[in-house]
């Protein structure tokens, strides 16, 4: 048993007794794990029970545990709801994680007068709705393909609020003339017609067939008796498209009750997860997701945290869910689920042959994913870049420099100054990982002091977050950049990172304590490497600038215009972007941004072009 402090033990035998939820901490206080109990003493008192038998993740954990806080909640629910908002901000290390959970798209239908029909990874609460999550970009693809052939919802981003369309501000554009758009923009359909036609994309979203086939129907006979043959033959092979569609994803059940079929597979620490979803009859599509640091022996755990992240944001949730593994906490969960749903939600393992075999399918599907996805990562886990093995041996480091970190800073005599993060890993760049930073804290030209706090605010916050940190940090500069960011570095002891500065001129490269630098071959692979990460850091620290810097002189030549408050100026900017695109702009262009009408924007295109 390890040695655990007086005052975590304490802290334990007087746990509360309600419910919610125990964070276990290291002496360094970071967060180790979140769970959630109906009874926290009862909970929190079995993990330190002598004669428990643990897995061995979990005795690896309890080795680090050295204080624990509890939040009481009113009843398990809310603590259900608290545990996962908390996992998802501080993301403890022995957590479950859901691999990608932040990134999975939706379709999104727009709160609007005229809706718009949307991908997007990002829900805003501004009432509108949201189909999803798909984790299978093919899926989504021809969901929307499907949409905008049948559909003639409007692609453009205009406002059209009941002034504008009424005003008829908007000019007729090429996706009406080419019948894929029916010009809301002049009035050439109703709010109501296009609300109805909004409805039916949201029926095909959710596998109404009928309602669509319906309505696609009523189109063409109205096209025919109209004599617009045209439109009907469109409608006629729209027709054809969605029979085929809604065909393909025929399943034979004895009724169309909405369900979902989950099946989790776990080897090593990983699981694969496949849901088919089934509304009205018909196969709505089939999404796979990846769950890591799992416990092979407790399913049920990964199969409830599955659940509740997967459905905690969809407005897709069917009345019945059927598992190959009951999840842990099943009764809550179900609470949970009916009262997001709004009506009862059951959570059941099927037995009957027509659900059992989608179940088998899922599970079938999860396998073969799975194998797939650790065969992948221990392929990629295994490849090591010659140039990162060369590397290694020039700066004689200990570990093999998978992900390189590398910062830069930019400025105009210590104007719009920023800095710029980059990170490598095996040998490639991983721009989603890449950051930028304005100044905050130095005033002048002061590039020493610049780095370091960059420097600073990253490792700083990746201490806080518990992410991971680089086996190489790479600095733009000589020996004053590198010894200042390596003082930032011992403040926060993470002094075991090696760090090194790479001087413009020469290409050398500095060591902290050397004297002298490393002179590596003009044609060796590690230094070809090394400038080609310095030069990404360079090159992104400077696009940060130059945009920094045209933002600044558009935004001082429009402070000059009568008329022309800080609101609209910032409309304007976020409409053209730099002064040569406003010069460039009409006045009815500019009189589209909102706030600016037609009187403004003549003031505005006669101030740009008599003082350019």
């Amino acid at each position: 048993m390890p040695e655990y402090p007086v005052s975590l033990l304490n802290k334990v035998r007087n746990a509360p007794v309600d419910p919610g939820c125990y964070l276990f901490k290291s002496s360094a206080g970071k967060i180790l794990y979140i769970g959630k109990a109906k009874n926290l003493r009862n909970r929190v008192k079995s993990y330190f029970s002598a004669d428990k038998s643990r897995e061995p993740k979990t005795f690896a954990m309890l080795k680090h545990v050295q204080d624990v806080e509890f939040i009481i909640t009113h009843s398990e629910i809310e603590a259900l709801i608290l545990e996962n908002t908390l996992i998802k901000e501080h993301r403890p290390r022995y957590n479950i994680f859901l691999r990608d959970d932040k990134t999975f798209p939706y379709v999104r239908i727009t709160n609007e007068p005229f809706p718009r029909v949307l991908i997007t990874r990002k829900k805003i609460d501004d009432g509108s709705k949201y189909f999803g999550p798909y984790t299978d970009a093919g899926t989504i693809r021809e969901i929307l393909r499907i949409i905008k052939k049948v559909y003639t919802v409007r692609t453009c981003n205009y406002k059209l609020d009941p002034d504008t369309v009424s005003e008829k501000r908007i000019r007729l554009c090429l996706q009406y003339h080419i019948h894929n758009c029916d010009g809301p923009c002049q009035q050439l359909i109703s709010e109501k017609d296009y609300l109805k036609m909004i409805a039916n994309v949201e029926a095909f979203l959710n596998g109404h067939s009928d309602n669509v086939l319906q309505y696609i129907r009523q189109k063409m006979d109205n096209a025919a008796e109209d004599l617009k043959f045209e439109i009907a033959a469109r409608y006629r092979d729209n027709l054809k498209l969605l029979t085929r569609y809604f065909h393909k994803q025929s399943v034979e059940f004895s009724d169309t009750k909405n369900r979902d079929f989950i099946s989790l597979i776990a080897e090593e620490d990983i699981a694969a997860v496949v849901v088919i979803r089934v509304r009205r009859g018909k196969m709505l599509s089939k999404d796979t997701i990846f769950l890591e640091r799992v416990n092979v022996s407790r399913a049920n755990e990964a199969m409830r945290t599955f659940i509740q992240r997967y459905y905690e944001q969809s407005q897709l949730i069917p009345k019945e869910i059927n598992v190959n593994v009951y999840p842990s906490d099943m009764d809550t969960l179900e609470s949970w689920l009916s009262g997001m749903k709004n009506s009862t939600v059951r959570i059941t393992r099927p037995t009957r042959e027509e659900k059992l075999s989608l179940i088998r399918l899922a599970e079938k599907n999860a396998a073969l994913q799975l194998r797939e996805y650790i065969a992948k990562k221990s392929k990629r886990a295994d490849f090591i870049p010659k140039s990162l093995l060369q590397l290694q041996a020039d700066l004689n480091l200990e570990n093999i420099p998978r992900r390189i970190e590398a910062f830069d800073i930019s400025n105009i005599q210590g104007k719009y100054s920023v800095g710029s993060l980059v990170t490598f890993l095996n040998a490639s760049p991983m721009k989603s990982q890449y950051r930028r930073y304005r100044i905050k804290t130095v005033q002048g030209i002061n590039d020493f002091a610049m780095m370091a706090e960059i420097v600073q605010r990253r490792y700083t916050r990746r201490i806080k977050e518990n992410k991971t940190l680089p086996d190489l940090i790479v600095i733009d500069g000589g020996k004053g950049q590198l010894n200042i960011s390596k003082q930032v570095l011992d403040k926060l002891e993470i002094e075991s990172i090696p760090i090194i500065g790479l001087a413009k001129k020469l290409e050398e490269v500095y060591i902290p304590g050397q004297r002298e630098p490393i002179i590596l071959p003009r044609d060796s692979i590690s230094l070809i490497l090394l400038r080609k990460i310095r030069d990404e850091a360079h090159r992104f620290a400077i696009n940060y600038h130059r945009k920094l810097r045209g933002k600044g002189s558009l935004s001082s030549e429009l402070d000059q215009i009568p008329g022309l408050g800080p609101v609209k100026k910032r409309e304007l900017w976020n409409r053209f972007e730099t002064i040569k695109k406003i010069r460039s702009a009409s006045v009815e262009e500019i009189s589209l941004v909102p706030g600016i009408g037609p009187k403004l924007a003549q003031i505005i295109w006669d101030y740009i072009h008599h003082t350019s």
